[in-house]
């Protein structure tokens, strides 16, 4: 009767703190987003701003955008299957999510961009995520607690050691052994796990908190029970601590049974060949955080994938990837911006992003990704921090895109030989596809400069056309934030650059804070539109979907991108010269050495270069690169005789790549779409050669048959 009595007294009294706590917690919580709204009702410009957090890729939904009117009829068989099974499983469905809402409530969270490209399930279990994460607690509890489990098995080891002196025999434990993958009390599915991968279903701190003291409590409470129940039952305490020490093992398993260092075989296509291959898993669940690399999502959707390493001419290691067609002669390069990396361009998922659109619509994709990484991948693999960042936006244009360009040639050029002209014993074409590059922010200014100095070094730069999304390179139309920074980054840069040569989240905690605060952003709104706004300002003002950015799994605790310095001193140098120009090493000597003369190379002034169509594409709401700056570069294009064209349309920075926007899409593919197919007799890229006076001199495989007429495609 006292036993019964103590056990509904504790168990009252644990669920009355836990009640306690979770509602101190939630209260707490909900008392920060209040104040942020309150903060936010006072701030000038919200409502412009926080436009880019209000649209459909922030809405917890399961239904995919309808499929645009470019793709109905360009889109892979694959994947129009999947978008119209997400629909009719949608409508089928609809009565058992009424049915089953609160039972599912607490698996529901709101998306950040790239969760809009998982459309698959929500039938996985969420707690399996948790388990690594509880039998850490319970572990560092164990130790805690460790003193008082000693004392309550002290009694049962004096036994077992009289027993022995007397020779007397022990009783052993139960033999215990760790049984195969496929003896497991429950089957582990692929599936099962695909889904919670590519689903962002990660927490944030306030869940992590909640479920740590949520542990703390039961254990806590755990020890307080069996301490009563022991202290009223002698006897019991006996068997108890008999069947601790008879029943001692390990069997590297989870509490469900399943064995966390089981590895499993999923199937992806190889690098080498397009037939399938076994690739292992790992289930591992560190920390709940959302590290889902490229690959993770390029496959979880049903697209091939290829990795490739290349190594520039200076050691640097780059990660160059494929959305692979062998055989097509189409092909496009995709280069991202600056804090960016490859996942920008499939973010959106199947239907919205630029990648699955172009590999939908026949093309062989790239993604580039330019040095830059916090794991400083390098061929020395001792490299300093200080030696690893010491690069600016030239390195980008002279060493990474031309090792790319050259890496994607090599391959092209060996797979279309192979395939379709195996009996010319032999000769082959030079160049026998058109590339064809879509570039995104810094990414255009190295595009630019990548062509023009290739031009200049009689290089063939292989290119065929020029996408350019809110192209970097003129900046001296900006706002008082952005002049700030240059004034502080010229003043600073040169000294602070041998202290702190990278910007970047410097450590795996802070990195890892950064990742799950992303998610308290947009599960408290008001918080999340305050951070939007502050961020906003910190960027003059630009409406772009900083917090989804944020939440990006290319910001992860394992890695980042960051950026050099020197690449930041070297856009100050533009704004401050009002010029597109290249570095300016600090002194005549050093820029002659580079250079030949003792001002930067100017490339606005050598825009003549240029022997391929480009298309300019600017953004009205764009305060970080404003419309009058993309407009410079088309006007000097125009001046010099370039085939370009101009369009705006009503975005931000950022829209152009993490946003779902069908009207992007289809003029991005109207104009890859222009370049002519391959000749069956192709001529190499001419070279120019840069006389002293200033003019330019032609070799005789010029190839320049452009009309040098010049197009605004205004944005309706």
């Amino acid at each position: 009767m006292l036993q019964r009595f103590v056990d509904n007294l504790l168990a009252v009294t644990k669920e009355s703190v836990k009640t306690f706590t979770y509602e101190s917690l939630i209260n707490i919580a909900r008392l920060i987003n209040g104040v942020s709204a309150l903060v936010l009702t006072i701030l000038p410009g919200k409502t412009t701003i926080l436009e880019g957090i209000h649209g459909w890729e922030l809405r917890p939904t399961l239904r995919g955008p309808r499929l645009p009117r470019w793709m109905e009829n360009g889109v892979s068989s694959f994947n129009k299957l999947v978008h119209e099974l997400s629909m009719d499983t949608e409508t089928s469905s609809d009565a058992d999510s009424i049915a089953g809402e609160e039972d599912n409530e607490e698996n529901i969270y709101p998306s950040s961009p790239l969760s809009q490209a998982s459309r698959l399930s929500y039938s996985s279990t969420f707690s399996r995520y948790d388990r690594h994460f509880i039998r850490s607690i319970k572990f560092m509890i164990s130790w805690i607690l460790w003193p008082a489990v000693f004392l309550l098995r002290l009694p049962h080891i004096v036994f077992q050691l009289a027993c022995f002196r007397r020779g007397g025999t022990v009783l052993t434990g139960k033999v215990c052994h760790i049984s195969s993958p496929h003896q497991t009390r429950r089957s582990v599915h692929t599936k099962d796990h695909v889904v919670q991968r590519t689903t962002d279903r990660r927490r944030g701190v306030i869940e992590d908190l909640h479920l740590a003291i949520e542990i703390f409590i039961e254990s806590a409470f755990e020890t307080a029970h069996n301490v009563a129940h022991f202290l009223l039952s002698p006897s019991q305490l006996h068997r108890r601590l008999f069947g601790w020490f008879s029943s001692n093992g390990c069997t590297g398993k989870d509490n469900y049974g399943v064995d966390m260092n089981m590895v499993i075989p999923t199937n992806t296509l190889g690098d080498d060949e397009p037939t399938p291959t076994e690739r292992q898993h790992t289930l591992h669940y560190s920390l709940n955080t959302d590290a889902r690399t490229c690959q993770d999502v390029i496959t979880e959707l049903g697209y091939p994938y290829e990795a490739i390493r290349v190594v520039t001419s200076d050691g640097y290691v780059l990660l160059l990837e494929r959305i692979p067609r062998r055989d097509s002669e189409k092909v496009v390069y995709l280069q991202h911006g600056i804090l960016d990396s490859s996942m920008g361009w499939i973010a959106n998922g199947v239907v919205g992003s630029p990648a699955f659109a172009a590999f939908d619509q026949g093309y062989d994709v790239f993604l580039g990704n330019l040095r830059g990484l916090v794991s400083r991948e390098h061929v020395d693999v001792n490299i300093s921090s200080r030696k690893y960042w010491r690069y600016s936006i030239n390195e980008h244009a002279a060493k990474d895109i031309p090792a790319m360009i050259e890496k994607i040639h090599e391959i092209k050029t060996s797979e279309l030989n192979k395939i379709s002209r195996p009996d010319l014993d032999g000769e082959v074409h030079d160049q026998p596809y058109k590339l064809c590059a879509v570039s995104h922010s810094l990414g255009g200014a190295v595009m630019l400069m990548y062509v023009i100095t290739s031009r200049i070094e009689l290089k063939p730069h292989r290119l065929s056309r020029l996408i350019l999304l809110s192209p970097a390179g003129f900046h001296d139309d900006s706002t008082i934030v952005f002049m700030l920074l240059e004034k502080l980054l010229l003043l600073l840069g040169p000294v602070l650059a041998p202290i702190v040569p990278g910007l970047y989240i410097p450590t795996r905690f802070f990195r890892m804070l950064i990742n799950k605060l992303a998610r308290d952003f947009q599960n408290y709104p008001a918080l999340g539109g305050l951070v939007q706004t502050l961020m906003s300002y910190v960027v003059g003002g630009d409406s772009s979907n900083w917090i989804g950015v944020l939440g990006l799994p290319h910001y992860n605790m394992y890695d980042m991108p960051g950026v050099s310095l020197h690449v930041a001193l070297h856009l100050a140098q533009m704004k401050r010269a009002r010029k597109f120009i290249m570095y300016d090493y600090g002194s005549a000597a050093a820029n002659i050495e580079a250079y030949g003369k003792p001002e930067p190379l100017d490339l606005g002034k050598n825009y003549e270069l240029i022997d391929i169509p480009v298309d300019l594409v600017a953004g009205r709401k764009d305060k970080v690169i404003r419309p009058l700056m993309v407009r410079k570069h088309y006007r000097l294009m125009k001046k010099a005789d370039v085939q370009v064209s101009y369009k705006e349309f009503e975005y931000a920075h950022l829209d152009f790549t993490f946003s779902h926007r069908e009207e992007l899409l289809a003029h991005v593919m109207s104009r890859l779409l222009l370049v002519a197919p391959t000749q069956k007799h192709h001529r190499a890229q001419g070279a120019v050669r840069l006389k002293p006076n200033g003019t330019q001199s032609t070799t005789e495989s010029d190839d320049l048959e452009h009309s040098g007429t010049s197009e605004i495609v205004p944005y309706s």
